[in-house]
């Protein structure tokens, strides 16, 4: 297929979305999940109402076949549904277990013996399961399942009783009475048994070095979870009670056995630190901690945004020997694997300043990751050789961003603009969410389209942001709408300054989550932007606290503000865009999920409400069993409607004969 100049939001159904790269034990295959978008039933479409739907596939990449197209194949054909994820090799390479989701079945356990068979189903649980770990021994599988008992509670009409602090969550809406257990599945002899149930929810899932149990992440009780204190639990084999191992007391992510089986890898923040710190890599020895990544002051991960991710991006750390640990790591722009020894000398194991890995797996014979750039899609890698071509498969040509830098007291930030090829064109400033996430050499459909249509898009990493070292993230702490204002406004001027085709008087402001707070708040500090769209925005901080499924404890990480205490109340008010309303006169488009419990839609209901008694021309745009993860992961129809209304709502306010002229643009506030 050739590429057309101009991407459409239609573009979107020609893409397949890479996820889950699986290293074999022997290092030499990987397993990975391809997401196409397709009919939700081919065999019954409705030609008046599209239904495209992902739907995953399993594919198999061998080392030594000697050419690219060789060098993949489908493992899973997938069903009606959506189809086949999670490919998990057992320790002798011979079988794959995954998940399949088709039909009347939800998120079976399957076995897929390599040497050549049909796929065997192994559950059969009315709510489905997750996150399969086989043990090193092969013997078992471990996994999560809430059973088969449903909640209909809605369906019924019937009243449903709270007494849990947290009771819904981004994704998941009601969160279950009780979290899903933990159950074994024997391969040899087929026994299926629950094995725990724990009283908060565990994550984190890995088996100790010698098969004789797992360890786990979990809380003591519900107000330590949502205070995002958590703690490491190990879980014999012989046992149903886990033992508590560490007394870490504030946020964990992964933990990594040490090949001796006693010292673990651990990814988390400290007690006594909040949402702001970077997470890090740390080894834990029978009570006692060092962080392993003492001299590298960025965060563990990949924290750099992208709206091509459908499916899961592992990122947990591995031990390639006894003496040293691989992870990722967001550096500026970019994410990067590296490797640090116990002795805390960090250093380079693939990384490029213009890239980002994506999601990854090793051991000690290899690599599999998903690497991308501004300019590259996603693709698969084994061991450093490409094992996809998805981006030749694009339907639109690419562009390249430019580079720009501001300065502030902290020092250097960095931005980049994305040019159309018109030789005048509106501008754009988009702002991350977060706020402690990161623009950059990620592939981004949506800014492609943008620019394709004629606007220079520009985005950057104010302060706030992480990447750039752990004073640049605290910045911004009790202060959001400042430091991290300025810097915004600073790049956005330079950017100006620096690409005369950008046109000054037709300028707009969008962002999503704290970047559509920052829109909120932006349009009702100046006026100096022509049009503004805000997507699962904050609006009232206050508000915000007692209906996100984070409120009960973001403020305090983030402001060190609490909504439900008087004094601080107050002050949650001033930092709200609620407050200054009366000064919006911007054009606003209002993009928001029904079930986005992080962002909750009562923020943008208030926002659309607040402008149309102060006669500022808005339109709001609601989407149904959407979440937070619209843009990137919704589902293909409403990710395509989205982009519509934003190439609508632009085109309104910013085209040669629409929108206001310089001569009628008000004056900054």
């Amino acid at each position: 297929m050739q590429p057309s100049a101009v991407p459409t939001p239609e573009s979107l159904l020609a893409l397949t979305f890479p996820s889950d790269p699986q290293l074999s034990p022997d290092g030499r295959q990987v397993a990975y999940v391809l997401s196409r978008v397709e009919e939700e039933n081919p065999r019954k479409a409705d030609k008046d109402w599209a239904k495209p739907r992902y739907k995953g596939q399993i594919w198999l990449a061998d080392a030594e076949a000697s050419q690219t197209a060789q060098a993949s194949r489908p493992l899973t054909h997938g069903e009606t549904g959506r189809g086949d994820s999670s490919p998990r090799f057992s320790p002798d390479g011979q079988t794959l277990a995954f998940i399949r989701s088709a039909g009347e079945v939800k998120a079976a356990l399957m076995l897929l013996p390599l040497a050549g068979g049909e796929a065997r189903r192994v559950t059969h649980f009315g709510q489905g399961i997750q996150a399969p770990v086989w043990s090193p021994d092969g013997a078992y599988i471990a996994f999560l399942t809430g059973g088969d008992e449903e909640d209909k509670r809605d369906e019924r009409g019937e009243a449903r009783v709270i007494t849990q602090p947290r009771y819904r969550f981004n994704g998941r809406d009601w969160l279950p009475d009780t979290p899903p257990k933990l159950w074994l599945y024997a391969v040899q002899s087929g026994e299926l048994r629950e094995w725990h149930a724990p009283a908060q929810d565990l994550a984190g899932l890995t088996w100790q070095p010698d098969s004789g149990g797992v360890l786990f992440i979990s809380s003591k009780d519900q107000k330590h979870a949502y205070q995002w204190k958590n703690e490491v639990y190990s879980l014999a084999l012989g046992d149903t009670q886990p033992k508590q191992l560490t007394d870490w007391q504030s946020s964990l992510s992964a933990v990594v056995p040490h090949p001796d089986g006693q010292r673990l890898a651990l990814v988390g923040r400290r007690a006594g630190k909040g949402n702001t710190e970077n997470a890090h890599l740390y080894l834990w020895d029978a009570g006692k901690v060092m962080r392993l990544d003492a001299g590298h002051d960025h965060p563990v991960g990949n924290l750099v945004g992208g709206d091509c991710h459908v499916g899961a991006m592992p990122e947990k750390p591995v031990w390639l020997d006894d003496q040293t640990i691989l992870f990722s790591s967001t550096v500026r722009g970019s994410c990067g694997l590296f490797q640090v020894s116990i002795g805390g000398e960090v250093s380079a194991y693939d990384h490029h300043p213009e890239e980002v890995i994506a999601g990854w797996t090793a051991n000690a014979a290899g690599v599999a990751l998903l690497r991308e750039r501004a300019t590259q899609f996603p693709e698969v890698e084994l061991n450093g050789r490409r094992v996809t071509e998805l981006g030749a498969a694009l339907p639109f040509a690419v562009r390249a961003p430019k580079r720009l830098t501001f300065q502030n007291e902290l020092g250097e930030g960095e931005g980049w603009v994305l040019l159309p090829d018109a030789p005048t064109a509106p501008a754009l400033l988009s702002i991350h969410g977060g706020p402690h996430t990161d623009y950059g050499h990620a592939f981004v459909h949506e800014f492609q389209l943008l620019a394709a249509h004629g606007y220079g898009v520009c985005y950057s990493n104010p302060r706030g942001s992480v990447g750039y070292g752990q004073a640049w993230v605290d910045d911004i702490y009790g202060r959001w709408g400042s430091v991290d204002m300025d810097d915004l406004l600073n790049f956005f001027d330079r950017c100006l300054e620096q690409f005369p085709q950008l046109d000054r008087h037709k300028t707009g402001v969008m962002g999503g989550s704290y970047g559509g707070f920052m829109t909120n708040w932006i349009t009702a500090h100046t006026r100096r932007f022509q049009v503004a769209i805000t997507d699962r925005s904050i609006c009232n901080l206050i508000s915000f606290g007692g209906t996100s499924d984070i409120g009960l404890q973001f403020w305090t990480d983030e402001l060190g503000l609490n909504f439900a205490r008087r004094a601080d109340a107050a002050k949650l008010w001033d930092l709200s865009p609620l407050q200054y309303v009366e000064n919006v006169t911007t054009p606003t488009l209002i993009v928001h999920s029904v079930l986005d419990h992080r962002c909750p839609i009562e923020q943008a209901e208030q926002w659309y409400a607040a402008l149309h008694l102060h006669d500022v021309p808005v339109r709001f745009v609601r989407f149904p069993s959407e979440d937070h993860e619209l843009s990137r992961s919704g589902r293909p129809d409403r990710r395509i409607k989205r982009l519509h209304e934003y190439l609508d709502w632009l085109g309104q306010w910013l085209s040669p004969n629409g929108g206001r002229s310089a001569a009628s643009a008000q004056p900054q506030l």
